[in-house]
C-alpha cells in the first residue's frame, strides 16, 4: 500500500475537507452546529455499544472490509463525516464544479454512447463486426489495432511475426483504413481509436478516408486516445522519447483546433494505469496529472487554453467496488474543474468540464467460470453510469480468454441496454448526491488526488516523475499488495480463491488463424507495387524535415504521406530517424 493510500485509511473520524479553490461563493454548510452536536453523541454511542462488540468477535465471516484498492471504509457514515461540506462543492448538475455531472438533466437529456471495443484480423473482418454491432443498437464505434500498428511496424516486419490481426485489426496503409470504414458514414458515427505512439498516423488516415467519402471535417466527431504518458507509466507501447512524443500530441491539438473542431484530440487514459495494478486513487491522480501535463505543453506550444481544452477527454476504468468507483468519477469532475479554473485560468465552461469514456475492468475478469464475468461487468457498468460517464464499453465475458466472439459482444452490449432501459437508474441525476457516505468518499478521493499532485509537482512535472520512476513504483507496490491479499484469501475472487469448480465448462473462443497474416502481407505488397514510389519518398522526406523543425506542424505532412500510401512502418521510421527511440531506465 502506498503512503497516500495509508493516509486515507480512517473510518471513524471526520474526513479532511477538500482544499478550497482560490475563489468561491459564500459557503452554504449542509448542517448546523446544534444538529452536529446531537449526532456526535449518538455516533459515539453507536460505535461504542453496537459496533464495538462486533469488532471484538473474531473471526469475522469476512476478512477484509476495505475497497478493492485497500481503502478503509467507514462502517456507518453520518453528518459528522461531512460536517464541513459546502453545498457549492456538490452543487447542481451542469454547474461548477460538476460533481453531479456535466449535463444539467443527466441521462434524461442524452443517454451515454454505447461503444463496444472491436478489432481483429483484417480490416474487412472488423468492418463486418462494426456493421453487426451497429445493427444491434450500438451507437458509436471503438477501434482496436493490432500490436504491430501500435508499435509502428508493418505486418511483414520480423517483429510482427505471430501478432498480425491477433489483438486488434491489422492496419498498414490508408487502403486498410478505407476498407475498415467502408459503408460507414463518418459524419454520422462517432469513432474512437485506441492508439497512442502512432496515433497521429491513424488520425491522418482517418481524415483522409473521411475526405474521400466527401465528409466535412468540421462535422466529424470522435476520439483519438493519443495518450503517450500512460504508455511510459503503465502499458509500455512507446516508440519515441517523451518530449518529441509530446510535440506530436500538441501538433494534433493545433491541427484539429483549426480543422476538425468537434474531434476529441486526446483521451487521457487511466484505464491502462488501473489494469497495471494501480489503486482507484492512483488511477485518478496519475490520469488527471497527465492531463495537467498535456495542458501545460499545449500552452507552451503557444495555444490558448480555451482553444484546445474543450476537446480534451478522459478514459477511466470501472472496477468491482461500486461505491469507490462512483466516488472516483465524481471527484474527477470536481478536481478537473478546479484545476482548469485555478491553475490555468480557463474561462470557457467547456474547458472546465471533464468528459469521460469508461471501460469495465478487463483485469478483474477470470478465465475460471467465465460466465461469472457477466455479473462483474454489470456491476462495473452500473458504477460508470451512476458516476455519470458519457460513453461506455462493457467487456465481453470471454475477453480474458481471447478476442470476443460475436455472441459475447452482443451480451456485453445488451448489458448496457438493459441498464439503460430497464433498471431505472437513468431516471434521476446523481442519486448519490448528498449521501453522507458518498460525499465523504468523494472528498477523500479529492484530497488524496491533490496530495499526489503535490508530490509530482515536486519532481518538476509528470515527465520528470516518470523519468524518476515515481508513478511506476507506486503502481508496482499497489499491485503487489493486492495480489498478496488475494493469495492470502483476504480478498475473495469468486471462482479463483473461493467457490472453485473441479472441472470447468468448455467455452468456444474466437481463433485468429495464420491465414490472416498471409492475406495482410499480400495486400500490403500489392499496395507497395502499385503506388507512386517517388511520391512516397518525397512525402517521407518532407515529414522528416517537419519533424526536425520545432516550429512546423507535422500533421499536414502526415496526411500527405498516408495519401501517398506510405505505410505505418515507413512513417514511424521517418520519425525514428529524427526523434530516436526510448529505452526505459532500469527501475527497482
Amino acid at each position: 500500500m502506498s503512503r497516500n493510500e495509508a493516509d486515507l485509511r480512517s473510518s471513524s473520524t471526520t474526513s479532511a475537507p477538500p482544499r478550497p479553490p482560490q475563489a468561491r461563493e459564500e459557503q452554504l454548510p449542509l448542517f448546523d452546529a446544534a444538529a452536529l452536536g446531537a449526532v456526535q453523541h449518538e455516533d459515539t454511542q453507536w460505535r461504542r455499544d453496537v459496533l464495538g462488540p462486533v469488532l471484538t468477535k473474531k473471526p469475522f465471516w469476512k476478512k477484509d472490509y476495505t475497497t478493492v484498492s485497500g481503502m478503509e471504509i467507514n462502517p456507518l457514515a453520518t453528518p459528522l463525516h461531512v460536517a464541513d461540506q459546502d453545498f457549492h462543492e456538490i452543487a447542481y448538475p451542469g454547474q461548477f464544479p460538476y460533481t453531479r455531472g456535466i449535463h444539467p438533466t443527466g441521462y434524461r437529456g442524452r443517454l451515454w454512447t454505447m461503444r463496444q471495443f472491436a478489432g481483429f484480423g483484417t480490416a474487412r473482418q472488423t468492418n463486418e463486426r462494426f456493421k453487426y454491432l451497429l445493427s444491434q443498437g450500438q451507437t458509436g464505434l471503438s477501434t482496436a489495432f493490432h500490436l504491430p500498428t501500435l508499435y509502428g511496424y508493418d505486418s511483414d516486419h520480423e517483429y510482427s511475426a505471430g501478432e498480425v490481426g491477433k489483438c486488434g485489426v491489422a492496419v498498414d496503409t490508408l487502403a486498410d483504413m478505407e476498407v475498415l470504414f467502408d459503408g460507414i458514414n463518418l459524419e454520422d458515427v462517432t469513432v474512437s481509436m485506441t492508439i497512442n505512439s502512432t496515433a497521429p498516423i491513424a488520425l491522418a488516415m482517418y481524415l483522409a478516408v473521411a475526405q474521400k467519402q466527401g465528409a466535412d471535417w468540421k462535422k466529424i466527431s470522435g476520439t483519438l486516445q493519443n495518450d503517450i504518458l500512460k504508455e511510459y507509466i503503465a502499458q509500455k507501447e512507446y516508440i519515441y522519447p517523451p518530449r518529441p512524443s509530446m510535440r506530436l500530441i500538441t501538433d494534433t491539438f493545433r491541427f484539429c483546433t483549426e480543422n476538425v473542431p468537434k474531434y476529441n484530440t486526446i483521451s487521457i487514459s487511466g484505464y491502462h494505469i488501473r489494469e497495471a495494478g494501480s489503486t482507484a486513487l492512483q488511477e485518478l491522480a496519475f490520469t488527471l496529472r497527465d492531463g495537467i501535463e498535456y495542458v501545460d505543453y499545449g500552452i507552451r506550444a503557444g495555444l490558448d487554453v480555451d482553444e484546445f481544452a474543450p476537446r480534451l477527454s478522459f478514459f477511466f476504468n470501472s472496477h468491482n467496488d461500486l461505491f469507490e468507483e462512483v466516488a472516483k468519477f465524481r471527484a474527477a469532475r470536481r478536481i478537473w474543474a478546479k484545476v482548469m479554473r485555478d491553475r490555468f485560468g480557463a474561462k470557457d465552461p467547456r474547458s472546465l468540464m471533464l468528459r469521460f469514456h469508461t471501460q469495465t475492468a478487463g483485469a478483474s475478469l477470470t478465465a475460471q467460470q467465465p460466465y461469472n464475468n457477466i455479473v462483474r461487468v454489470t456491476v462495473q457498468a452500473l458504477a460508470a453510469i451512476l458516476g455519470g460517464t458519457q460513453s461506455l464499453h462493457t467487456n465481453s465475458l470471454d475477453e480474458t480468454l481471447a478476442l470476443p466472439t460475436e455472441q459475447a459482444a452482443r451480451i456485453a452490449l445488451r448489458t448496457q441496454q438493459i441498464l439503460a432501459h430497464e433498471s431505472g437508474v437513468i431516471n434521476t441525476v446523481d442519486p448519490f448526491g448528498g449521501s453522507y457516505f458518498m460525499e465523504e468518499l468523494t472528498n477523500k478521493m479529492e484530497q488524496g488526488c491533490f496530495d499526489y499532485f503535490d508530490k509530482i509537482d515536486q519532481f518538476g512535472g509528470m515527465i520528470e516523475a516518470i523519468e524518476a520512476g515515481f508513478p511506476q513504483r507506486e503502481i508496482w507496490d499497489a499491485s503487489y499488495q493486492f495480489q498478496r491479499s488475494v493469495d492470502s484469501g483476504d480478498k475473495v475472487v469468486v471462482g479463483v480463491n473461493a467457490f472453485q469448480m473441479q472441472t470447468e465448462d468448455p467455452y468456444e473462443i474466437l481463433y485468429i488463424d495464420e491465414s490472416v497474416t498471409e492475406q495482410q502481407i499480400a495486400s500490403l505488397n500489392k499496395i507497395r507495387a502499385e503506388r507512386d514510389q517517388q511520391k512516397v519518398q518525397d512525402a517521407l522526406q518532407a515529414l522528416r524535415n517537419a519533424a526536425a523543425d520545432p516550429n512546423a506542424n507535422t500533421m499536414p505532412l502526415l496526411i500527405d504521406a498516408v495519401k501517398a500510401y506510405a505505410t505505418v512502418g515507413e512513417i514511424s521510421d521517418a520519425f525514428r530517424d529524427v526523434f530516436g527511440t526510448y529505452q526505459e531506465p532500469a527501475l527497482f
